[in-house]
C-alpha cells in the first residue's frame, strides 16, 4: 500500500513538472496563452491542469516559486557565506545563468507573483548582498562602493547576457551561452573591470590612484 502511495506521489510530481515546463515554453512565446493551450502543450487533459492548479494565476505563481527555489539552491551551492567571494560570485553566476535561461517567463516579473516566490526572492537577494559585502571587504570593489548598487549592476548584466541573442554573446565570449562558465567569467569581468583595459594589482585602485605593484609586474 505504501508503495502505491509513493508511486502516486511520484506520478503527481512528474505531472506537475511536465505542466510547469510546458507552461514556461508556451508563455515565453505567448504570454496570453490559456490553460487549455498549456494543457495541450503539456500533452495532458485540460482537467488535469485544472485539478493541479485552481487558476492560471495559481499556475504562474507555482512556476515563479519553482524557478526562484532553483535559483536559491544554485546560489547556496556556490557557498555565498564561506567560499572566497570571487569564487562564490563566479559559481553562483554560472549556476544562475543556466537556470534563468530555462525560466525566462517565470523569472521575468519583479516582484515575483505570490508570497512564497517573493519570500524566496528576498532570501536570494540577501545572499547576493552578503557576497558583495564580502567582496568589498576583500578589495574586489572600490572603497565606498554601495553593495546594493553593485548588486543591481550585476543583476542587469546577468539579464542582458541571458536575454540577448546568442550571436551578441558569442562576440564577447567565444563559447557564448553554451558555456555557463565562460558567460559567468564575462559577467564578472565586466562587473569588476568594466570595459577599460585591466591593470595588474588590486582592482580597488585601478582608476583612482597609483599603487605599488608586486615585484615582477609592470604597469600596462
Amino acid at each position: 500500500m505504501a508503495t502505491t502511495g509513493r508511486r502516486l506521489r511520484a506520478d503527481a510530481e512528474r505531472s506537475i513538472r511536465t505542466i510547469l515546463e510546458a507552461a514556461e515554453r508556451l508563455l515565453s512565446e505567448n504570454p496570453g496563452a490559456t490553460m487549455e493551450q498549456i494543457a495541450e502543450a503539456a500533452g495532458v487533459a485540460r482537467t488535469t491542469v485544472h485539478r493541479r492548479f485552481s487558476s492560471r494565476e495559481a499556475l504562474v505563481e507555482t512556476m515563479a516559486t519553482s524557478a526562484w527555489q532553483e535559483i536559491s539552491d544554485a546560489v547556496d551551492a556556490a557557498r555565498p557565506y564561506t567560499a572566497p567571494p570571487l569564487v562564490a560570485m563566479h559559481q553562483a553566476t554560472a549556476n544562475v545563468v543556466q537556470i534563468k535561461s530555462g525560466w525566462r517567463f517565470a523569472l521575468g516579473a519583479l516582484p515575483p507573483p505570490g508570497e512564497e516566490a517573493t519570500r524566496i526572492h528576498n532570501e536570494v537577494m540577501a545572499k547576493c548582498d552578503a557576497v558583495f559585502a564580502r567582496a568589498l571587504e576583500a578589495g574586489l570593489l572600490r572603497p565606498g562602493t554601495d553593495p546594493l548598487w553593485a548588486r543591481q549592476v550585476y543583476l542587469a548584466l546577468i539579464s542582458e547576457a541571458v536575454h540577448c541573442s546568442p550571436a551578441d554573446v558569442r562576440a564577447q565570449a567565444p563559447d557564448g551561452p553554451d558555456d555557463p562558465d565562460a558567460l559567468a567569467a564575462l559577467i564578472i569581468d565586466t562587473l569588476l573591470y568594466g570595459l577599460a583595459p585591466r591593470r595588474p594589482g588590486p582592482p580597488v585602485a585601478q582608476d583612482t590612484q597609483e599603487v605599488d605593484l608586486p615585484a615582477g609586474h609592470d604597469r600596462s
